[in-house]
């Protein structure tokens, strides 16, 4: 494996595509450290160092997620404080509404349909920007009422000074707003331009970035807790050892399961075309056991979280509806919902996505055929029966994994974002992104003639077909000089931060 990252930068092609996704990352993880104009940012830091790491609450659990999502750009209020995840809801509705509403299942099919349906999204994911940014900023006037932000409100009072000197609408809120839409939509096109000329999928990889950049200090936390506190003892160095143990069985499973596949036999007929003999062999159709991957999840919690949320910041003042808001965000009945709503996105989107008519009717055009079951109806009969089983494992493996880190963080008193990497959303995306970047990775070592990762085998990501976008790569000069003035901005930077010092 080792000699297969050394390879990777002895092929020309692929040494460019990953100069410039890592250059893209360094970009992006800039944008999350710049806030916002008009916060005041000693009050900011002093509530960063101040925050109480150890909350074990479910509400924390969701607040520590979101803010690992947007890379800690949320907490640190800077301009791209919503990440991609406007981008990635608005994706999600147009793909659900195109394959469930006639006219843009049709416009899907026709020529340049789907350039359409892009356009649709980024339009879509304007609109979700400018409702989400105007959504954050107003609860910037009163922190207290955002369970993203809490301990912020006891800062303020503790300083004295607010959080926004200047609040109003053109003073502030308007200026945030556009300057959020804008950050979220120049990380929309940085994806893109990932994805063209970089390797891996370039939203996907964002993401990645930024639950990794929370991954330092969640070791930091873990070994304070079990090594430098002040409750430390010989025994809390086993109680790391077994959960860094735990920590890798736990990815282990997760890689397993994600690229588990019950596959079918497929026998094609023998078929005489001129002088040369077709079909007359087995293949195999994989079904995965984790069809809908983390969506269910993203699902559960849209649909459970942010009406509640936005209910509870309207209504600051209205006591059963805070009260709902804390019932749907802390202990059993959020577990259990969240469960029952996982369980029906999991055959929600089997059912949108899988179409078993479709292909018993390409296996009977192309002849071929499942050993003992007729073609046509029965044929989908079976693979939609098969699937529904496969489904009802995937949505148990989902609840669990989602429940795992609430269930950590509680038993063991590590902080809720430490506890995100034992489990849940973002060790699933974790897993499937980086899958994904070796296998891209691995297929241009074997088109250029080196060994890939593995000896034996190849390596399986999340989707059933590797991504090729044909991009062109950046040529070696713009990367050059790109590289350059990345170079020039860390260093304006940590000049910066010595003569603060």
């Amino acid at each position: 494996m080792i000699s297969a990252f050394a390879n990777s930068f002895k092929v020309p092609e692929l040494r460019s595509r990953i100069l410039f996704t890592l250059a893209m990352i360094v970009i992006v993880r800039i944008g999350t450290q710049i806030t916002l104009p008009g916060i005041d940012p000693t009050v900011l830091s002093q509530w960063i160092t101040d925050k109480a790491e150890n909350s074990t609450s479910a509400g924390a659990q969701v607040a520590a997620l979101l803010n690992i999502f947007s890379g800690g750009g949320l907490q640190n209020c800077a301009i791209f404080a919503l990440g991609i995840m406007p981008y990635i809801s608005a994706s999600i509705m147009l793909q659900l509404l195109t394959a469930v509403w006639p006219p843009l299942t049709k416009l899907a099919r026709e020529e340049g349909g789907r350039q359409k349906i892009t356009q649709y999204t980024r339009w879509a994911t304007i609109v979700l920007c400018v409702f989400q940014a105007f959504m954050l900023v107003q609860s910037l006037a009163d922190p207290k009422q955002n369970y993203l932000m809490q301990g912020l409100g006891q800062t303020i009072e503790t300083m004295g000074r607010p959080l926004v000197p200047n609040f109003g609408f053109w003073t502030f809120i308007l200026p945030a707003v556009i300057t959020i839409t804008a950050g979220t939509m120049f990380m929309m096109w940085l994806g893109e331009q990932i994805t063209e000329r970089g390797i891996g999928n370039g939203t996907s990889i964002l993401i990645c970035v930024n639950i990794v950049s929370d991954l330092p200090g969640a070791f930091i936390q873990v070994w304070k807790t079990y090594v430098g506190g002040a409750d430390a003892d010989p025994s809390s160095a086993a109680k790391l050892l077994l959960l860094v143990a735990f920590m890798i069985i736990v990815i282990a499973g997760v890689i397993a399961l994600t690229q588990a596949t019950r596959r079918i036999a497929i026998t094609y007929a023998k078929r005489v075309v001129g002088r040369k003999v077709y079909g007359g062999q087995t293949q195999y159709l994989p079904l995965k056991i984790n069809y809908s991957g983390v969506m269910p999840i993203i699902f559960a919690q849209a649909i459970l979280l942010f009406p509640t949320q936005i209910l509870a910041s309207f209504f600051s003042d209205v006591g059963w509806i805070q009260s709902l808001s804390m019932t749907l965000s802390t202990g059993f009945w959020y577990y259990t919902i969240s469960a029952l709503l996982i369980f029906f996105f999991s055959y929600f989107w089997v059912a949108t996505m899988f179409q078993p008519q479709q292909i018993s009717e390409d296996l009977k055009k192309s002849g071929g055929y499942i050993a003992g079951i007729r073609p046509g109806k029965p044929t989908a009969d079976f693979l939609d029966f098969t699937m529904s089983r496969l489904t009802f494992a995937g949505a148990i493996f989902l609840t669990a994994l989602y429940i795992l880190p609430g269930i950590t963080s509680s038993a063991l008193g590590i902080s809720a974002s430490a506890a995100q990497f034992l489990g849940g959303t973002s060790l699933l995306i974790l897993v499937g992104v980086v899958l994904d970047v070796m296998r891209q990775v691995e297929t241009h070592l074997l088109q250029s003639h080196y060994d890939g990762f593995l000896k034996k085998g190849r390596i399986r990501g999340r989707f059933d077909r590797l991504q090729q976008t044909g991009g062109k790569v950046m040529d070696s000069t713009t990367l050059v000089w790109l590289w350059v003035g990345i170079a020039l901005i860390v260093l304006v930077a940590l000049v910066s931060y010595l003569l603060n010092k």
